[in-house]
């Protein structure tokens, strides 16, 4: 299986992970197609690092990356995708299948850009507030009387995709002249974040946020936030936008 640079800036998150084994064995598929950046949230177990099933990825499992919250663990990716086995959600976010997400994100990893591929945890998946910090949701199709994966499977038959897409994208490509368009650098999902705490914390000195229901509404916004795709030098244009009218609202005129 060829490899590619590009692999260096896409990172597995495995949020809320409760089976120490099953990190093994998505560090080992991780090794085995490639990918090297292993980061956990609120692992069940701090014993994960010792976990027999990560044969031959040993070392992935000692440098992995450990957080407390899912916003802190995308915090420097321009595109944060989650995986579904869908069921009977509500889901809230654009949703594709493994074969047609895959050439979109080599396409962002081609630009530059890191990508964050969220695994959530065994027994209920990603919850709908790791939702809200998503892009998009990816989808690996399987029959309807058995959706749900294990966790090491499923993370291996992602990367599969990826690093397959990896080939055919240069097959495709080969021969061809290179754009010498340059592309705007597309927001992180910590420039992202910024921009969705200002904005709430200004609508609740608006009075739009209230008490009631507080938590859906600001899942909404941040998925809305999301939607906008914005460069970083919009993200920057529209968090000091956001900040003066924040200040402004409260400010009292004139001593008033």
């Amino acid at each position: 299986m060829a490899t590619s640079s590009d692999f260096d800036r896409l990172c597995v998150v495995l949020v809320s992970t409760r089976n120490p084994l099953n990190i093994g064995a998505a560090a080992r598929a991780m090794s085995n197609l490639g990918f090297m950046h292993l980061r956990v949230v609120n692992p069940y177990e701090a014993s994960f690092r010792e976990a027999r099933s990560a044969v031959g990825a040993a070392p992935m499992l000692a440098k992995a990356e450990q957080y407390s919250s899912v916003a802190e663990a995308v915090v420097d990716c321009s595109l944060v995708i989650g995986t579904t086995a869908v069921g009977k959600r509500e889901l809230h976010h654009p949703l594709r299948m493994l074969k047609d997400a895959a050439p979109l994100i080599r396409k962002r990893l081609r630009a530059g850009g890191r990508v964050a591929l969220l695994f959530g945890s065994e027994k209920r998946g990603l919850s709908n507030a790791d939702f809200s910090h998503c892009h998009w949701l990816v989808h690996v199709p399987t029959r309807e009387e058995h959706t749900s994966m294990n966790l090491g499977q499923a993370v291996a038959v992602c990367l599969y995709e990826l690093a397959r897409s990896s080939t055919k994208d240069g097959n495709r490509t080969k021969g061809k002249a290179i754009s010498k368009v340059k592309e705007l650098k597309t927001a992180t999902a910590g420039e992202l974040e910024r921009i969705t705490t200002v904005l709430i914390d200004a609508l609740r000195a608006s009075g739009y946020l209230g008490e009631r229901s507080v938590v859906a509404k600001e899942e909404k916004i941040r998925r809305m936030v999301r939607r906008m795709e914005l460069s970083s030098s919009d993200a920057e244009l529209w968090l000091g936008i956001l900040r003066q009218m924040l200040w402004k609202m409260k400010t009292p005129e004139n001593g008033q």
